[in-house]
């Protein structure tokens, strides 16, 4: 072997001999092993457990006074005195305008006389009817005479009770320049100001009186939901609720709770042709006044129960391209499977299911991307969302964004 001028030669392929030697010696120490199957991917689940849920239905609706009186004048005149404060709460017959009484005095008097100048005239005319009876039976006058004092003693009471009836009118005349309140409730502004001139049934209120203690409250339901209630009930799918069945949560325009739940005091029996729907009255403690007339809100009103409802998360429902729902299940097998559903509604962060799911089923709501049908996974348990926001609060706050 000839070396080069710097005498380098004899390493650089002593080099090469022990790089060989290394490789060789790596293949040879891998010979006979294999590379095992990938770990089955692991993915939460659920188990269905049927379970007692009560069934609602928010429904928009308005509201309006539990009594409503218009006030109106029953007499012609002129208003002396308003008596009230406009927007106050007035009782049940309290003064609330006063009416020129003068000339209703007057009447009321003129009529009293006049029913005392019928009464004095009586006396006369019946002794001299008496009288012709007895001169009859000789034959002293005629019995066209007798005939005639009868008659005028007669037509001596008629004009009494007729002045007496006039009495009462000019009495109750008289007490109709009082104006008082109906019913109880919150009065509105006044239509008249003191001095105006009224007449007897104008059309034209003088005021408004509304209770709002309790209220109604007027929604609407369609006559679809109707029939779908009724099927429900006679398949046995719904059962009544007969302890609070007829109470019912009002929510108001800003999304809150009203205080005092409602009950539900009838349903109409029309359909209004115009919008297919019906509607529901419900009354309303209103203690203080929070919902006033005219006041959009919703009403929760229950439908039943079902007895054995299927609830998922809304996270373990999928959708097809065409927008059938699905959800993926773990068989016994630990093979994923693929189900069809048909869902009734959304409860709070789940699914109202009607068939698709049973008792006992695992449905995958984690790790729903990483799996296909037929796929062999590791299904544990889900621990839902607030052991996972509990985890999340415990790492420091750079790593729990």
């Amino acid at each position: 072997m000839q070396l080069n001028r710097n005498g380098h030669e004899p390493l650089r392929r002593t080099g090469a001999l022990l790089a060989l030697m290394i490789l060789l010696g790596g293949c040879g120490s891998g010979q006979g092993q294999q590379a095992g199957p990938p770990p089955a991917p692991e993915v939460a689940t659920v188990t269905i457990e049927p379970q007692q849920v009560e069934l609602t239905t928010e429904l928009p609706g308005r509201t309006s006074p539990y009594l409503v009186a218009e006030i109106r004048p029953q007499v012609n005149g002129i208003i002396k005195k308003r008596l009230f404060k406009e927007g106050s709460d007035v009782k049940a017959g309290q003064l609330l305008y006063q009416i020129d009484p003068a000339p209703f005095q007057v009447a009321l008097a003129s009529a009293k006389a006049s029913l005392g100048k019928a009464q004095a005239n009586l006396p006369s005319i019946r002794l001299k009817a008496e009288r012709y009876k007895e001169l009859l039976a000789d034959k002293a006058v005629s019995k066209q005479d007798h005939d005639d004092a009868v008659a005028a003693m007669g037509q001596a009471k008629a004009e009494i009770e007729y002045w007496k009836a006039q009495v009462e009118a000019a009495k109750i005349n008289l007490g109709y320049t009082k104006v008082t309140a109906p019913i109880s409730g919150r009065i509105g502004k006044s239509n008249v100001t003191d001095g105006a001139l009224v007449t007897a049934y104008q059309p034209m209120s003088l005021a408004t009186i509304q209770q709002l203690n309790p209220i109604y409250v007027d929604v609407t339901q369609s006559s679809a939901e109707l029939l779908r209630l009724k099927r429900n009930m006679e398949a046995g799918r719904l059962s009544a609720n007969s302890k609070n069945g007829r109470q019912v949560c009002i929510l108001l325009e800003d999304g809150n709770l009203c205080p005092a739940p409602g009950t539900l005091q009838f349903r109409d029996v029309t359909i209004d042709q115009s919008t297919g729907s019906f509607t529901l009255r419900i009354v309303v403690p209103n203690p203080n006044h929070l919902l006033l007339p005219g006041m959009f809100v919703r009403a929760a009103v229950q439908e039943g129960i079902a007895e054995k409802a299927i609830l998922v998360p809304q996270q373990g429902v999928s959708r097809t391209p065409k927008g059938d729902p699905f959800a993926l299940v773990v068989d016994k097998d630990g093979k994923v499977q693929q189900q069809t559903l048909t869902l009734n509604r959304a409860m709070g962060d789940k699914w109202l299911v009607s068939s698709g799911l049973s008792a006992g089923d695992r449905v995958i709501v984690e790790g729903m991307m990483k799996v296909r049908p037929g796929a062999v996974v590791k299904a544990v348990a889900w621990e839902g969302p607030k052991a996972a926001a509990a985890d999340k609060s415990k790492l420091p706050p750079a790593e729990a964004k």
